[in-house]
């Protein structure tokens, strides 16, 4: 026996029925009419058609992020104003060169950091990356630019797609994979004696509206193809919505193989800016206090920490902010350390993850669990015991006398 209605699907021995509440009216009912159920003998009652939930369909609400740049922007004319007070000629050429070299150099590092958060495989090994390719730069300036750069873009290239495949293979967090990745990178760093001094004579200030004009066009162009719905739903497929163990396809690969090179080819590039640009010789350091800084200048940008949501225009907005900053501390003399300022972007990118992640879903759908749990009338049901059941009354003992009850009334 087989039939379906809108409330009530029954096939072959089993029984389900999509709406709760037509299921306890329906009991109810039967128990009115006096009609005796076997509980015992009835399938659980299971809910289809469930909403899928904003989380697995990746939905995001964009006015979120762009109230909050909104305040980034203020934030860096605040800074800039009181930088221009200061000192009046901070904001003016050359100065200004050197400041948008730093931004340049900044920014790219903040692009790599965002573009490997949204896809839910941070990459730690951006600022080890970067002091690594300013050592290289370093050493081999004085044999031209491209001599100096190609190679170490292509080391760099070809490791972190083996840290993708990594990933991918192992389905390991990026975060951990990119973390040894790093250790191996500082090894090679600190193989030198003492600080490597820069052979060449290429001077980035000549280019600084070039270089910072093409990382701000990267940021907007780039966070705008995110803004997209499928792009951010496939670049973020690796954001976590279960069991971090599970594995959601083939195609969840593909962001982490795409990022992570992607991410240490900025971080390359950011660091041919910082020992160009530099006044003295290159440390041996481990720089890490480069990724704390990228990572959190990306999660108070608006990325999130969990992947895939981020804004537009806030990774332009925080690095011009920063960058008038460290110019800004510099002119009052309070040498504060880059782990400080490391430590304290990451600490308000946490925030302002918890900020996006809290207002930046639709809406919250309800699970089958949460279905099958709602309650009605004030009480709890559960598909296995209604929350209406009337036992049914005991009929009266039968007598042995053949004269009781009504034949024998009539006698």
């Amino acid at each position: 026996m087989a039939y379906d209605d809108t409330t009530f699907r029954r096939t072959g021995d089993e029984t389900t029925e999509s709406d709760p509440a037509a299921y306890r009216r329906r009991v109810q009912y039967d128990d009115t009419a006096g009609t005796t159920l076997d509980q015992s003998l009835r399938s659980p009652v299971t809910a289809t058609g469930a909403t899928q939930s904003a989380e697995e369909d990746g939905r995001d609400r964009l006015g979120i992020h762009l109230s909050w740049e909104v305040m980034l922007l203020v934030a860096a004319a605040v800074i800039g104003f009181l930088l221009q007070r200061e000192d009046s000629a901070a904001l003016q050429r050359p100065a200004l060169d050197a400041l948008l070299v730093t931004g340049a150099s900044i920014g790219l590092l903040t692009l790599g950091a965002g573009l490997t958060l949204r896809a839910g495989v941070p990459n730690l090994a951006i600022g080890p990356i970067a002091l690594a390719a300013a050592v290289q730069y370093a050493e081999n300036s004085d044999k031209g630019l491209v001599q100096a750069i190609v190679p170490a873009m292509i080391v760099a290239a070809a490791a972190s797609l083996a840290v993708g495949l990594i990933v991918t293979v192992l389905h390991v967090p990026g975060w951990a994979a990119t973390l040894a990745a790093a250790f191996g990178v500082i090894v090679y760093i600190q193989l030198r004696p003492g600080p490597v001094n820069v052979q060449g004579d290429w001077d980035p200030t000549s280019q600084a509206f070039l270089l910072f004009g093409g990382f701000a066009v990267l940021a907007v162009v780039g966070a705008g193809l995110g803004a997209i719905g499928p792009v951010r739903r496939f670049l973020g497929r690796t954001r976590p919505t279960g069991d971090p163990a599970q594995r959601r396809g083939v195609t969840a690969a593909v962001p982490a193989m795409l990022t992570l090179p992607l991410s240490s080819l900025f971080a390359t590039g950011a660091g041919v800016l910082i020992a160009a640009g530099a006044d003295g010789p290159i440390a041996p350091e481990t720089g890490f206090e480069w990724t704390g800084i990228a990572i959190g200048l990306a999660l108070l940008a608006g990325t999130s920490a969990y992947g895939r949501r981020g804004g537009i225009f806030g990774t332009l907005f925080a690095v011009t902010a920063l960058t008038l900053f460290l110019r800004y501390q510099v002119l009052l003399e309070l040498d504060i350390a880059l782990f400080a300022i490391a430590g304290s972007l990451m600490v308000a990118g946490l925030v302002v993850t918890r900020f996006v992640e809290s207002y930046g879903s639709p809406y919250a759908g309800r699970t089958p669990e949460e279905w099958n749990a709602a309650p009605s009338g004030g009480a709890n049901w559960s598909p296995t015991l209604p929350e209406t059941w009337n036992t049914p009354a005991t009929p009266a003992p039968r007598s042995d006398r053949w004269d009781d009850g009504p034949w024998g009334a009539n006698r």
